[in-house]
């Protein structure tokens, strides 16, 4: 098993490998579920690589990616951390197959959910448990004192938010410690830098970047001919649509020029700009496929000079992304 770098995440000594594995693609949201074998293989070809941090959730599926995480990590019980999530429920509690819909972050359906999880898993134990997303219905000061709760009685290690904003991120840290922010952050979506990052620094809590490289846009492997199917839920984003994936080839071109000079790709140079951010930021790229995942970790062995931040920096501060991250709806859920 190879070592990776490793990163702490929040002031609770949360140690991780620099980069972590977003499994969600495996089950869900990008087309239908990829053969559950292969991804067992990818999983634990990611260990045998130093990965020692994956991400999931409870949604996710529902529940089939908790339960692939659970099967493939099983023989590296104590070797790995893995995160999921809670706070999204079936419009009707009783349809599991139902459309995840609904936001529940009551503390008596949390109690539920972690139960759920910890079998799935297969784990005594939950290293990170995220909210999903802010849930308006219960102030986050009963979020936060459920999960105390789940850490006090010794089934959650760490408490990590999702999407949420400054006000909210402060008042559950002051309830229970936040150890990890899960948000999109990357070199096309840079809102984060605004407020979030800040908060997080005074606070001493790490950052777990989704989506760093864009959904697949920033590996340049994606333009304004990819045909995306409509399983593919990026066929409804804005931002993915075929005009805007046109008119946001110059962020990949900045990009293109940088792999060439480091002899590195987009998407390793789009990682290494996260890594040289913070050193608590880790990002959690997403891939069904070996050969990606291999790229992504030697995204770590990937130096940025101060000179070239500042170079990327200027560059990047001329380029105006096109399209909205989400479809209207979703990012009124997004908790920002």
């Amino acid at each position: 098993m190879k070592v990776m770098q490793k990163r702490i995440l929040g002031n609770n000594g949360l140690e991780v490998s620099a980069l972590g594995l977003g499994c969600m693609g495996m089950s869900w949201s990008y087309g239908p579920p990829k053969d559950k074998q292969e991804m067992i293989q990818l999983i634990r070809a990611a260990v045998e690589r130093g990965v020692t941090f994956f991400d999931t959730a409870e949604v996710y599926g529902p529940f089939l990616n908790e339960a692939l995480l659970g099967e493939s990590l099983a023989p590296f019980r104590g070797q790995v951390v893995i995160a999921t999530k809670f706070g999204w429920a079936p419009a009707s509690e009783s349809e599991e197959n139902a459309r995840w819909s609904a936001l529940n972050s009551r503390p008596e359906h949390i109690k539920r959910a972690v139960e759920g999880s910890l079998k799935r898993l297969q784990v005594e134990v939950i290293d990170l448990y995220y909210q999903h997303r802010v849930d308006p219905q219960v102030p986050i000061e009963e979020v936060a004192g459920a999960v105390k709760a789940l850490i006090q009685e010794g089934k959650v290690k760490h408490f990590g938010l999702s999407e949420a904003g400054v006000q909210t991120i402060c008042r559950a840290h002051a309830v229970q410690p936040v150890t990890a922010l899960q948000s999109e952050y990357s070199l096309w979506y840079r809102e984060p830098e605004k407020e979030i990052i800040p908060t997080l620094e005074e606070l001493g809590i790490g950052l777990v970047p989704f989506s760093p490289l864009g959904k697949g846009f920033l590996t340049g492997k994606i333009d304004e001919n990819t045909k995306l199917e409509a399983t593919d839920f990026r066929s409804t984003v804005p931002r993915f649509n075929t005009e805007n994936r046109k008119a946001n080839q110059s962020l990949v071109a900045l990009l293109h020029k940088f792999a060439e000079q480091k002899n590195a790709t987009p998407g390793q140079v789009a990682l290494a700009w996260l890594l040289a951010q913070k050193p608590w930021i880790v990002p959690i790229p997403g891939t069904t496929k070996l050969h990606r995942l291999e790229e992504n970790i030697k995204a770590v062995d990937c130096q940025l000079t101060l000179g070239d931040l500042r170079e990327i920096e200027e560059a990047a501060s001329k380029i105006t992304i096109q399209g909205a991250r989400y479809p209207e709806d979703m990012e009124k859920k997004s908790g920002l």
